[in-house]
Order: C-alpha cells, then sequence, then structure tokens
C-alpha cells in the first residue's frame, strides 16, 4: 500500500494498494513502482510512505524499486515498512533501538482506528480475501430462491407484453422492463435510505431492471453522497443476490459509492465481480480506469441528474438506439 501526502503531516490526499508481485518476476516489482510513482507525480504529491505486507523475499524487491523510483521523480519516501506476523520492520530506519532486526510487534485492533470503525458498527477485514468473500454470491435456498425468483420475473414481463399486443399496444420487453424497473428502483433507494431492505423477489426484479441502461443510469444519478451508506448496503445486497448474467449492474454501482465514501479496496472489489460478470461493462471498464489512475473520491461525482438521464433516453429513444447492455 502507498500512501500520498502533499508534505509530511499533511492529510492522505491519494492511497494505491497492490497485490504484492510474485518475486520471481523481476520485471512486475519495478511495473509496480513505475505505476505507483506515475500516479503520485501526476497528482503533485511529494511526500509519501509505503507498506507491503508478506515475507521479506516478495517485499524487498517492491520496496527497492519504490524507493529507486521516488527519488528519480523528487518523492520523499518518509516511510518504507514491511509487515509479517503482527510485526513490521522499516527499510529506511536502521537504529536498532528503534527498529530492532527482530521486528516491532504491532496490534492492529487496539489501534484508534480500528476501536473507532469498530464502534460506528464497521469491522476490521482480516484482508483482501475476506473482503472478497463479502460479496461472494449467495448460495444454498437463498441462492436457489434468487434463480427461480430472476426466472419469476422475465416470465411476468413476457405475460405482460403478450396482453398488451393482444390490446392493440406496441410495448416492448425492454421498453417495459425500463419503465417498470426505474419506479422499482427509487422505491428500493427509499427503502434502504429508511433503514430497509428489499424482499427475495423484489431483489430478483431489480437486477433483471437494471440490465436496461436506462434504469442503471438513472439509479446512477441518485446516489448523492449523504446517502452513500445505505446505498452501499443496497447494492452491496443485490451484488451477492445477482445470479450470473445480472450482476454487471449492481456491482459498478457499489464500486461507484465505494469510490465515492473513499474505499478504494471494495471498489476495486466490486469492478472484479463486475467485470468477471461481463468483461465489456463500460461503466465498470471507467471506473477502474477511474481508480487505477489513484483519482480521489472527490471526483466521484454524478454524470447527470435523474431529469438529464430522462432526456437523453428520451432523445435515444426516438433515435432508435439500443437500451440493454
Amino acid at each position: 500500500m502507498v500512501v500520498g501526502t502533499e508534505s509530511p503531516g499533511c492529510a492522505v490526499r491519494v492511497t494505491l494498494r497492490y497485490d504484492v508481485p510474485d518475486p520471481r518476476r523481476h520485471s512486475a516489482a519495478a511495473a509496480l513502482a513505475a505505476h505507483a510513482v506515475g500516479v503520485l507525480a501526476a497528482q503533485g504529491i511529494t511526500t509519501a510512505v509505503a507498506v507491503g505486507y508478506g515475507s521479506d523475499t516478495a517485499v524487498s524487491p517492491v520496496a527497492a524499486a519504490l524507493r529507486e523510483r521516488a527519488a528519480e521523480a523528487g518523492i520523499t519516501l518518509t516511510e518504507v515498512l514491511r509487515a509479517e506476523g503482527q510485526r513490521y520492520w522499516s527499510y529506511v530506519c536502521a537504529d536498532p533501538a528503534c527498529c530492532p532486526p527482530e521486528g516491532t510487534p504491532y496490534d492492529v485492533t487496539e489501534h484508534p482506528a480500528a476501536r473507532a470503525l469498530t464502534a460506528a458498527g464497521g469491522q476490521v477485514l482480516a484482508g483482501r480475501d475476506e473482503l472478497s468473500a463479502s460479496l461472494a454470491p449467495a448460495g444454498g435456498q437463498l441462492g436457489a430462491a434468487m434463480r427461480r425468483a430472476t426466472s419469476k420475473a422475465h416470465a411476468q414481463v413476457a405475460r405482460c407484453v403478450t396482453r398488451l399486443d393482444r390490446a392493440g399496444l406496441q410495448v416492448t420487453a425492454a421498453r417495459l422492463t425500463g419503465a417498470l424497473g426505474q419506479v422499482a428502483v427509487r422505491d428500493a433507494i427509499r427503502r434502504y435510505r429508511d433503514g430497509a431492505e428489499v424482499g427475495t423477489e423484489h431483489a430478483a426484479w431489480l437486477t433483471v431492471a437494471l440490465r436496461q441502461l436506462r434504469v442503471r443510469d438513472d439509479a446512477w444519478a441518485r446516489m448523492e453522497p449523504e446517502h452513500r451508506s445505505a446505498h452501499l448496503r443496497l447494492w452491496t445486497d443485490l451484488t451477492r443476490l445477482a445470479r450470473p448474467g445480472y450482476v454487471a449492474a449492481p456491482a459498478a454501482l457499489l464500486a461507484f459509492v465505494a469510490w465515492q465514501a473513499g474505499d478504494g479496496a471494495l471498489a476495486n472489489v466490486a469492478l472484479d465481480r463486475s467485470l468477471a460478470d461481463n468483461p465489456r461493462y463500460s461503466m465498470a471498464l471507467l471506473l477502474r480506469e477511474a481508480l487505477d489512475s489513484g483519482a480521489p473520491p472527490s471526483l466521484a461525482r454524478l454524470p447527470m441528474t435523474p431529469e438529464e438521464v430522462a432526456a437523453a433516453y428520451d432523445a435515444a429513444d426516438r433515435a432508435g438506439a439500443p437500451s440493454e447492455a
């Protein structure tokens, strides 16, 4: 992890997280260092700290590459640490009285930040694997119920389209899903802001509706930052509940609100889920590019208002543009 500030003691401006590369891939450490220093330099950051988690064999090549690249770019690394087994070592400090060769013990659960997070109802996860597990697809009876509910939602739309067609009204399944889906998503957003949740059938219908870009973009335009806690719950629930083929939209929306909240790790794990479901999903690709560039949460601004979304899609409908991805 690399943390950049404007000068020593200033507030954090950017946090970058990387997986420590295989030490046998000699070019990987250099590439990681080049990317990290490039992002810091592009944002005018002059001081930073870095922490690598793992064995000395794995972390030392990255630490060396970072220190070399940072020096070339005029960036001061005030500290470079390696952490393993609840101990840390410094690559900068050589004073055994301060940084003993056996490492300095630490307990992350006793840190004031961890205690504050726990007091606020959050939790400290052990690592990326545990974070990824928090977004894993729901299995067992719940997963089976979501599969049935998803099929039922499609069947309901098909029956409605048939009835409307018999009545002489030409309405496509996509248009009907879009119209009804916007109402359902807005209701879900309101419910979560009120502290409630949605049931399985409602959740399945939402995942079906969100495949319509108009529904997704209308939801995106309603992600006001002051409600981000509620939005994180909503999109986390839907990302876990969505069946294969329906994950991309809720996971991308989760990535956006996680970025808004300054939780880059969650945003990247959500993007992994989105792109695993649809490798070409444009919203996820756009957000991945922003996060990879180190763009701060202050840039996670809403792209349009709901009214602008409606006007844009109305114009696209008149031009015959597709509304599903």
